[in-house]
């Protein structure tokens, strides 16, 4: 009979507790424009051709093979990444927790009294009911008189299992607290998928980084060389009353120049090192790390332009800002369900006995039911402040969420307009490397044939090792584009 009561009981709380009080989540409108901007800067491709970063592997995104190594050992050993995965773990552990609340806790306990009363001392027996704590109390039912008529010793034997305040949750407080702690756990989720590929664009930047610098020391060694050869040429010219002392000075600023550059560069790439060792989160070995620039870009290049806005849907930044908003809607819900009366259950099914060997003999049964409800009445404003926070964080949410929004629009943007101008740029880097160097032969020949004053030679020789490194980091810009384009959509993390 009992276990029929409890059970209508437990089916009358569930079916209650199908009032929600939370305002109605709907996305929100986009902040930014509906398609990413076009003009001379932003060059068409076509859309049919192009990858979807959010869907591409950043192994396959990536095709230089040391450089994927490189991302593979810092994803692994990572510290950041690995707090953020810690992260994740610690907010699932909070969601189970706040699912719990949902259901009764279910809990058994047994218990013995051992009493001893004097001579006409018990009249109306121990009486009462222990029962109802947490695990359905330590008995009930009472003793009754006439078991301890005469007084003396006697025994009490229990064994009970029940639920203690098990909240009915009528206006839905637990179930949109439960949502809320869900929310924060996708949140926490994606916030470590942003923080891997942020890993893995940064790693790619660093290694390459350090290719451009090693290319700049060699460009940096081989003009210290051939600055050397123009001032050990005119030192000789000046020895023998061919050349002022001038031209020896001006020669030897240019080759001084080149020295103090080395110096740099070689200072440079032990720099570069060290920011790819923190973020492999350990020594990367020497046959990791990158000589020169790769002839080829060292990543897929068939990237999409005239890209929806939508698309920033698929990045974890602004993936986590939307959890953490329905998180605070969700919250609402909660803060508005405690004006609403709080109505909680405690029962116990159970057995008593004087004696332990009739404790689950027939004729023992025992069981308590106690529902309880709270109304608040007055609170000095406790519940409308929680309310108000409540209505105020997702304010702040949502603002939240529109900024990732708009920073991701900016960046997909700055993207796109570099992207679209850099093979122009390059083209036109490259051409003045070649009319520098033209220009430099032409010079020396010229100087060596006593048409041209020094002076030429050495202003087009700066003008090639300029150009030399002009051309490095347009280079190195191109390359390092592609890797900020790739992040800026999403990335892709399978």
């Amino acid at each position: 009979m009992f276990s029929r009561k409890i059970a209508l009981t437990f089916a009358a709380g569930l079916t209650l507790a199908g009032c929600n009080l939370a305002p109605k989540y709907v996305r929100p409108e986009l902040p930014v424009a509906p398609s990413t901007p076009t003009g001379p800067a932003y060059a068409a491709t076509d859309a049919a051709g192009a990858i979807v970063p959010a869907d591409t592997a950043w192994e396959a995104f990536f095709t230089d093979d040391r450089l994927r190594r490189v991302i593979r050992t810092a994803l692994d050993n990572n510290r950041d990444v690995r707090i953020a995965v810690a992260n994740v773990a610690q907010a699932r552990a909070q969601y189970r927790v706040q699912r719990a609340d949902l259901f009764p806790t279910l809990g058994a306990t047994g218990s013995a009294t051992y009493q001893k009363s004097p001579f006409g001392a018990v009249g109306g027996g121990t009486g009462g009911t222990t029962g109802g704590g947490t695990g359905g109390g330590t008995g009930g039912g009472g003793t009754g008189a006439g078991a301890v008529a005469g007084g003396g010793r006697f025994d009490i034997y229990s064994a009970n299992l029940g639920v203690s305040a098990w909240e009915i949750d009528l206006f839905g407080r637990v179930r949109n607290l439960t949502q809320a702690q869900q929310q924060a756990y996708f949140a926490a989720e994606e916030n470590r998928n942003a923080a891997q590929v942020s890993l893995i664009a940064e790693t790619a930047t660093a290694w390459l980084t350090m290719a451009a610098d090693q290319d700049r020391l060699k460009i940096a060694q081989d003009t210290e060389r051939a600055f050397g050869e123009t001032l050990k040429l005119t030192q000789d010219r000046f020895r023998i009353g061919i050349a002022s002392e001038l031209e020896v000075r001006q020669a030897r600023t240019t080759y001084d120049q080149a020295r103090s550059d080395i110096a740099d560069a070689t200072t440079l790439i032990a720099q570069d090192q060290n920011a790819l060792n923190l973020l492999a989160g350990t020594t990367l070995s020497a046959d990791l790390l990158p000589a020169r620039m790769p002839e080829k870009t060292p990543t897929l290049e068939n990237l999409p332009a005239n890209l929806s806005s939508e698309v920033l849907l698929r990045r974890p930044d602004v993936a986590a800002a939307e959890h953490q908003l329905i998180a605070a809607n969700a919250n609402i819900g909660a803060a508005r369900a405690a004006f609403f009366p709080n109505i909680s259950l405690t029962a116990s099914l159970g057995t008593l006995s004087l004696g332990l060997s009739n404790l689950f003999g027939k004729g023992s049964e025992s069981w308590s039911v106690a529902p309880s409800i709270t109304q608040p009445i007055f609170d000095f404003g406790r519940n409308k402040g929680n309310l108000d926070y409540a209505k105020a964080s997702r304010d702040a949410m949502l603002a939240t969420y529109e900024k990732s929004v708009q920073t991701g629009f900016r960046e997909v943007a700055d993207a796109l307009a570099r992207r679209g101008t850099i093979n122009g740029q390059l083209e036109a880097q490259t051409s003045l490397r070649d009319n520098a160097a033209g220009a430099f032969n032409l010079s020396q020949l010229r100087f060596r044939a006593g048409i041209d004053p020094f002076l030429n030679t050495l202003d087009s020789q700066r003008s090639l090792y300029t150009a030399q490194q002009s051309l490095l980091a347009t280079r190195l810009v191109r390359d390092t584009n592609a890797v900020e384009l790739y992040r800026a959509l999403g990335g892709g993390l399978r």
